[in-house]
């Protein structure tokens, strides 16, 4: 069976996914960055997640080559940043903020979350490298904050509704 890959592409779209902005610095202290909603935790122990890197990112051999890396996790508020990260142009550094931890990779302030990992392994995987990490350190926000979502191949945002609490009993036709 031939699946067509934009039907498939939309498939995948159904899937909510949040968005992070996964940065690197070369040996020459040269940053790299690229927004990706393939981004999983893996392991608790030990400590491990992945994300998927495409073959033909412009930053794909920094990623290959780099040791370490950095991944954070946006907030809803944090749109222009993903943006700026999805371009294929070697300036997207230009006037953003960021912090190093031990490792150099880019911190990006005001995020969800930032996990500094080191490279554990890469794996084939289609047109993508499966990138392991090790998380090495850590910083989260415990407040009621919000994620950047994507959904359907647009930017979405968490309802503000309340959940519903259905009981065991109760079924939608109910």
């Amino acid at each position: 069976m031939t699946l067509d890959p934009r039907a498939l592409r939309d498939a995948f779209g159904c899937f909510a996914t949040g968005i992070t902005v996964i940065t690197t610095a070369d040996s020459d202290g040269t940053l790299y960055g690229v927004t990706a909603n393939s981004f999983t935790s893996l392991s608790l122990d030990p400590p491990l997640c992945l994300f998927c890197l495409d073959y033909n990112a412009m930053s794909f051999e920094a990623f290959r080559n780099s040791r370490h890396f950095a991944v954070n996790v946006l907030g809803e508020d944090q749109e222009g940043i993903s943006t700026n990260f999805a371009r294929s142009q070697p300036d997207k550094w230009n006037g953003i903020e960021y912090v190093t931890w031990e490792t150099g990779s880019p911190i990006l302030p005001g995020c969800l979350a930032n996990l500094e990992c080191d490279t554990d392994a890469i794996h084939e995987g289609g047109d993508h490298v499966i990138v392991v990490g090790r998380i090495r350190e850590m910083v989260y926000r415990e407040d009621d904050c919000r994620p950047l979502l994507y959904y359907k191949g647009r930017y979405n945002a968490l309802s503000g509704a309340s959940a519903v609490n259905a009981s065991a009993t109760s079924s939608p036709a109910d």
